[in-house]
């Protein structure tokens, strides 16, 4: 049964949409929320489509074709929406197959074929296919989330085509749908035997104009690799049947979804070769590095990238590759060329980097190459190099790196000359171009820095792009090499291709689709590249003035607006194979429920583009229901979009607006009753007992089956710490917070016996009444005015010089964060510059511990914030200390119980579903008698409740293995 949503007018409310909702079993969406989420890709345009089917069969896809050729209705196949040109936006119904069409559907391990359902993650493709020893070796910079149907729609490229060739060089066969509702499989020409009428015709008429366009074609078409605009139509011709090259497959990859649907694509498999080696090749000029191209290609490297020098002082900005940047990165380097040698051997690929060596010492570069033969490392590289884009949008404020000639290729010969040249436009429009990527095929992702709100800007653009194309046009290069056609390219084909090849696309548009419904005014009869009506930032866009923030934003030109923009679509949140973020989007695989999702939202909210509601709309809290504020995105969004902070102006918002909810009430008021509650554990804690008051606590939100926090009568207390440590050296401040103090006092106890061993004295706060709070319990629901109280309190009590050491996660870093938002930048900074947990302090300040061996293995698993603060690896170094120990980190996303969340009735299956992303599975693979340790509350709490093992807190290990314990590991 279809999961509709009517809009709140028109389309939506129409026939048609109900149709669709009975004949599809697959979801179906016309509210406004819906299709703003679908109106934006990686481009700089913004188009809200008619509507969104997700569907769960390639037969939801027939019967939604069906209605939409009979009402007239535009489709629009889409993946992961990562586009740079604006193909995956139109105004159109939308078909997001990256829900469900991810079927690996045939493996033919020694033919090296598969054949997958469009919506497959090239990743999740990888990973099946690693333990046979092969991979599909199309590796685009997103590779962790684009999908194989974008990628055939898009004729996607990667790093390592030099090696591998484009996507319409590794792609055997394509079975698609037509929008006359025919299935056909589209493979190598010519066929073994002729197929039935109306596919014989229609190859026949593709044939005719493949002979009748040969000698145009051949004059035309520029002979470089990257060459994707426009239709492959070359692949057509008697010639390219002649030399085996002629397919129909080919003429369909790279159509951005204009010619139909691609419902199983059959892929061409690679060996995967086990060895790499980089050369970081350090340049102290452009141009230099420009010439070095060509000669460093005569190698045979895997491939060639390029770093300039915008990207390596961004990235060195960017918390989470800072330190990357500074091994790779020698004094006086204006920009890189990361050269990459793979095989099956150590010693042919040291052989490789001498010549490197030697060849950098002849171009006149002694000494210039920094070697990488470390996995972890080149892991790290490889990071940071797909993060490119990203990394040059890090930019804050209205100008930004724009893609509209980014994806321009010229011989190698002539990329020192073309490179200069462009720099010269970008000068006399008195414009600064970021460049970074594929320098051994000459295709550099080059991206001038505009302002698209200014219409000043705007016109740079135009005259820009035609001057830019231009140049190619001199060098007999190729405009678009990878990124695609959209709308940012297809007006060009004519002065690239001329008119006659122009005709010929239009006569293959007309052929495969001749009511123009799939995805219309794209590659053919396209719009104007600057018609600002399709622009994400149209003219009167801007602010809601009635909006007031809650929070301090001054760190964004624009504050919370220009916080939210620094999204650009490029969908690192979607991605699986590493890090935390996106938990909601793993659990869901719902654009609802993503942080590009939210905050494409959110931008619309903010800019009166969701409707009189604004921030209120109850579609944004929606969206933001399921986020559990890890602030992944902080830090993992190379862009930075802090969504956790976000989710606190919607909820201030809303409780302003609605008020909260009594058992939200209660989890925000808990550092306040604490104390009393604290008086009458045993009363309490019948609500774990009692199935009776588990039923009646639903009706203040929690769930039934979990059990909650168990109140402990030995609650720890100030004096406790009173004559700590006597003769120790240093002293520290301890922030002794409320979960820690009142559910799990052991750990407080034990933090004094393991600070007292290392010969630091804690003094715990001086404070008039209750002890003192971060105020988090405020903030998640949505009341600022309180948790400002709790800091003004906090930062007041803090005072002085001593360091402020803590051991929960997300109360410790609170002081580092939201306090940052909530007090005077002045004052907030010097305490967070002072704040640390307690593994950071002691492994910052190498203060020694007498430890004594312990014969287990500790399975360790990062609290959220430990990682979004980059603090996870000082935990694990401390635990390394420990003499015998084995530390295993667990790779695993959020654990889902993320405060109240995993308490809350309605919030139960998402919990479970993210703590199963990793967490639980690599618990129950550990053996009984191994360690889980979380230096989170909430994270032990998960474990107890869905594991089934008891979880300790890392300083339990450091006590129980101090060489005069002090405590031990409770049982």
């Amino acid at each position: 049964m279809s999961v509709v949503t009517t809009a709140e007018t028109g389309f939506g409310a129409s026939r048609f949409a109900q149709r669709l909702a009975r004949e599809v079993a697959g979801e179906v969406r016309f509210d406004r929320a819906s299709r703003a989420r679908y109106a934006t890709d990686a481009s700089i345009y913004q188009i809200m489509p008619l509507g969104v089917v997700l569907p769960r069969s390639v037969e939801d896809v027939m019967a939604t074709l069906a209605l939409a050729r009979e009402a007239g209705v535009p489709v629009l196949p889409r993946g992961a929406g990562t586009s740079q040109c604006g193909q995956t936006v139109n105004r159109a119904l939308v078909l997001d197959c990256s829900k469900y069409l991810r079927r690996i559907l045939a493996i033919d391990a020694s033919g090296r074929t598969a054949t997958v359902e469009p919506g497959v993650v090239l990743a999740e493709l990888n990973n099946a296919l690693r333990p046979m020893g092969l991979f599909f070796p199309v590796d685009p910079s997103t590779h962790n989330r684009c999908t194989i149907g974008g990628m055939a729609g898009n004729n996607s490229c990667g790093a390592k085509s030099i090696r591998y060739g484009l996507m319409a060089d590794n792609v055997n066969a394509i079975d698609a749908v037509l929008i006359d509702g025919n299935r056909y499989r589209f493979g190598p020409l010519p066929l073994p035997e002729m197929p039935h009428e109306p596919f014989a015709t229609l190859i026949s008429r593709l044939l005719a104009l493949g002979k009748a366009e040969a000698e145009e074609i051949a004059a035309r078409f520029p002979r470089l690799l990257r060459r994707v605009g426009g239709y492959n139509i070359d692949a057509l011709t008697p010639d390219a049947i002649a030399k085996g090259r002629a397919s129909l497959a080919r003429l369909l990859v790279g159509s951005e979804g204009t010619l139909a649907f691609s419902a199983a694509i059959e892929l061409k498999l690679s060996p995967i070769k086990p060895r790499k080696v980089l050369g970081i090749c350090q340049f102290p000029s452009f141009r230099s590095a420009m010439e070095a191209v060509k000669d460093l290609v005569s190698l045979d490297p895997e491939a060639v990238e390029l770093v300039d020098c915008t990207m390596i002082d961004l990235a060195r900005a960017i918390p989470i590759y800072s330190a990357t940047v500074d091994q790779i990165v020698r004094e006086g380097t204006d920009c890189l060329l990361i050269v990459e040698f793979h095989g099956d051997a150590d010693a042919p690929l040291a052989a490789s980097l001498s010549r490197l060596e030697e060849m950098m010492a002849d171009l006149g570069h002694p000494h210039a190459v920094v070697r990488v033969t470390d996995a972890a490392r080149q892991a790290e590289i490889a990071e940071l190099r797909e993060a490119g884009l990203n990394i040059m949008m890090s930019m804050k404020g209205d100008g930004k790196p724009v893609s509209f000639i980014e994806d321009a290729a010229v011989a190698l010969s002539d990329l020192a000359d073309y490179t200069e040249r462009l720099n010269a436009v970008f000068q006399r429009h008195g414009v600064k171009g970021t460049w970074y990527a594929h320098a051994s095929v000459g295709c550099l992702h080059v991206r001038p820095v505009l302002n698209m709100k200014d219409p000043a800007d705007v016109a740079k653009m135009r005259a820009i792009a035609e001057e830019c194309f231009a140049l190619v046009r001199a060098y007999k290069g190729s405009h678009s090499g990878e990124h695609g056609d959209g709308i940012v390219r297809s007006e060009f084909h004519e002065q690239m291709f001329g008119p006659r090849i122009v005709r010929a696309f239009e006569h293959v548009k007309e052929i495969f689709d001749p009511l123009a419904l799939l995805n219309p005014g794209r590659i053919v009869r396209a719009p104007r590249m600057d018609d600002r009506a399709l622009f994400r930032y149209p003219p009167g866009y801007g602010p809601d003035p009635s909006f007031r923030p809650k929070l301090n934003w001054s760190e964004h030109p624009g504050g919370m607006l220009g916080a939210v923009e620094m999204c650009n679509n490029n969908g690192t949140c979607r991605k699986f194979d590493s890090g935390v973020m996106c938990p909601s989007f793993r659990a869901t695989r719902e654009e609802t429920h993503l942080t590009r999702g939210r905050a494409n939202l959110l931008r619309f909210a903010l800019t009166g583009q969701l409707g009189a509601e604004g921030i209120r709309s109850p579609a944004l809290v929606e969206a933001l229901s399921l986020c559990v504020s890890c602030k992944a995105c902080k830090r993992e969004c190379p862009t930075g979009v802090d969504m956790a902070k976000m989710k606190i102006e919607v909820l201030a918002a809303q409780a302003e607006e609605n008020g909260i909810a009594a058992g939200m009430r209660l989890v925000a008021e808990l550092p306040r009753l604490a104390p009393f509650a604290a008086r009458f554990p045993k009363a309490l804690n019948l609500r774990n007992r009692l199935s009776l008051l588990r039923r009646f606590s639903k009706r203040l939100g929690f769930a039934p089956e979990r059990a909650l926090p168990e109140w402990r009568k030995d609650v720890f207390r100030d004096a406790e710490a009173k004559n700590h440590a006597p003769s120790a050296k240093r002293e520290v401040l301890l922030f002794a917070d409320t979960f820690n103090r009142y559910f799990e006092p052991e750990n407080l106890r034990a933090t004094l016996a393991v600070l007292a061993a290392a010969e630091v004295r804690a003094k715990l706060p001086l404070v008039h009444g209750r002890p003192l709070c971060c105020g988090r319990t405020y903030l998640a629901a949505g009341q600022v005015e309180r948790a400002r109280a709790e800091a003004r309190r906090t930062l007041a009590a803090l005072a002085g010089p001593l360091p402020v050491i803590g051991i929960e996660p997300s109360c410790l870093l609170t002081l580092r964060d939201e306090f940052l938002s909530l007090l005077p930048r002045d004052q907030a900074g010097e305490l967070a510059s002072r704040a640390f947990l307690l593994s950071e302090y002691l492994e910052r300040e190498q203060i020694s511990l007498p430890l004594r061996p312990l014969r287990q293995t500790a399975y360790v698993h990062g609290h959220c914030h430990q990682k979004a603060f980059g603090a996870f690896p000082a935990a694990l170094a401390l635990l390394r200390r420990v003499p015998e120990l084995a530390v295993n980190p667990i790779t695993a996303t959020c654990c889902g119980m993320a405060g109240a969340f995993g308490y809350q009735a309605e919030t139960q299956s998402i919990s479970r579903a993210m703590a199963e992303a990793g967490l639980l599975p690599a618990l129950r693979a550990a053996p009984a008698e191994a360690l889980a340790v979380a230096d989170g509350t909430s994270c032990r709490h998960q474990i107890r409740d869905l594991a089934g093992r008891k979880a300790v807190h890392s300083v339990q290990v450091l006590a129980m293995a101090l060489a005069f314990p002090a405590t031990a590991i409770p049982p």
